[in-house]
């Protein structure tokens, strides 16, 4: 249950900003562009000028694809003298949920130079060579990049070092459940941190905002915050809805025709970019035979199972070895442990409540994976993979 603290959330973040400084030798910020990541580095930057601490370290990963807004914001920020950013640009692999010919793309590509949405950044702190970071290499993954960072941020500077994080335990169940879990390893009794390392931890000082609190300390405080929300709020976008991160994942596709009616001018470069930008944004918000999240029309004359391997026939040749290759293996899990579950065979469907719980198997799952163009296969219970992600960059290199 959530406990009242008598504080009220600007209170109790300002709390944890002063124990993080007064714990930690060394701290970063990462600052996306969004409304959280805003909120919080400018609470960081307001608490450490009171106790003249300044400047605050920074990380941005920039993807490249964002909104202009964004980066309009960003360059506020970077030059602020209480701000010492490291501007990342380099080529790292991103998700690419509305393409089976390209399944990840590659943020600044120099092979696509001619196709980036804009010029590198000229900022003195734009981290663009390659070589500058020993742990770096070609397409590394977004996520191996910011845990790579941290570790060398630390061996960098020495000392406990904390990474600040702007997530709130409102947005999603997953964060929610990375404060709350009491089984993790965290610093002292704080559970708004997470222990990466025994000198590096995660810290979640905006963890218990809601949306509407990250608006009204933006309106005391006149804090910078990224305008292209004032369009999102023009266009009917609920407050719960307004989010900013790469375009082209899993969950963010849905967004994805925002960026027509927002920035018609970044929009155009998108569709020239990435592979299925405009066919994701027509089809990633109905329900139906096309990357359908909620339900899908089964066509005349399929079965759930006929259906998947049509579905499978119509895929490029290498993702549709990766499927299969994911399919067999559930298959094969259940054909081995499913009598141990009371599972005598895989059926075309089961019941829709017990497949959402993924407790028993059936091929109107699989169906669903092949329909959402779900490429971990995380519908079947699998969970992402490092080789697999290698085995997706040596084909990129090789074919794309």
């Amino acid at each position: 249950m959530k406990k009242p603290i008598g504080l009220n959330v600007f209170e109790a973040a300002t709390q944890r900003m002063n124990v993080i400084l007064d714990e930690f030798e060394h701290l970063f910020v990462s600052f996306s562009g969004g409304k959280d990541s805003a909120a919080l580095l400018n609470l960081a930057i307001q608490v450490a000028k009171a106790r003249n601490q300044l400047p605050i370290d920074v990380l941005i990963i920039d993807m490249e694809a964002q909104y202009q807004h964004t980066i309009e914001l960003i360059d506020q920020m970077v030059d602020r003298k209480e701000v010492n950013a490291y501007w990342i640009c380099l080529p790292l692999s991103l998700r690419n949920a509305i393409s089976q010919f390209q399944p990840k793309w590659i943020c600044w590509d120099p092979t696509e130079k001619d196709k980036w949405l804009r010029p590198l950044p000229q900022h003195r702190s734009v981290i663009s060579d390659v070589n500058y970071f020993k742990f770096y290499h070609f397409g590394m993954e977004f996520e191996d990049f910011v845990d790579e960072f941290s570790l060398w941020y630390q061996a960098k500077h020495g000392g406990k070092t904390a990474c600040l994080i702007g997530i709130r335990a409102d947005e999603s169940l997953n964060r929610y459940k990375t404060i709350k879990n009491r089984n993790k390893e965290k610093y002292k009794e704080y559970f708004w941190t997470t222990k990466v390392t025994s000198e590096v931890y995660k810290a979640y000082p905006i963890y218990d905002w809601k949306t509407e609190d990250v608006w009204a300390a933006n309106g005391k405080n006149h804090w910078n915050y990224n305008h292209i929300y004032d369009l999102m709020h023009k266009a009917g976008v609920p407050l719960s809805l307004q989010r900013l991160c790469q375009p082209f994942g899993d969950d963010q596709r849905k967004g994805l025709w925002l960026y027509q009616i927002l920035e018609p001018n970044t929009w155009e470069k998108l569709v020239q970019r990435v592979n299925g930008c405009n066919f994701g944004a027509r089809y990633s918000k109905d329900q139906g035979r096309i990357l359908g999240y909620y339900r899908f029309e089964l066509p005349a004359g399929h079965s759930y199972k006929s259906y998947s391997k049509f579905l499978l026939k119509s895929m490029p040749p290498h993702m549709a070895t990766h499927y299969r290759e994911r399919i067999f293996k559930f298959l094969l899990w259940w054909k081995n442990n499913g009598k141990s579950q009371g599972v005598w065979r895989i059926n075309d469907f089961e019941d829709k409540k017990l497949e959402a719980k993924l407790k028993v198997p059936s091929w109107r799952r699989i169906c669903k994976v092949l329909i959402k163009n779900d490429y971990w296969c995380r519908g079947l219970s699998f969970a992402p993979s490092k080789k697999i992600s290698q085995r997706h960059l040596e084909s990129y290199n090789k074919y794309l």
